[in-house]
């Protein structure tokens, strides 16, 4: 059986790149929970292409800067 394939990210970089952004100032400044953002940021779930596109915007980074698709 094939182990499937999960959608990893890197917003706890990013977030402590950023003067340590907590986790409540990233989901206000998209628009969602702070558990919306710690279920994303521990990989629990994937988001909306609109949040993911969000949350870059939020960095002013790329997408894949965010959130990375391992291949096979």
């Amino acid at each position: 059986m094939v182990k499937p394939t999960r959608v990893t990210n890197s917003i706890k970089a990013l977030r402590s790149a950023t003067n340590e952004m907590t986790q409540a100032e990233l989901a206000e400044r998209i628009g969602v929970t702070r558990q919306t953002i710690i279920a994303i940021e521990s990989g629990r779930y994937s988001p909306s292409l609109e949040v993911a596109f969000q949350i870059a915007a939020a960095f002013q980074v790329p997408l894949d800067d965010v959130f990375q698709y391992p291949s096979r």
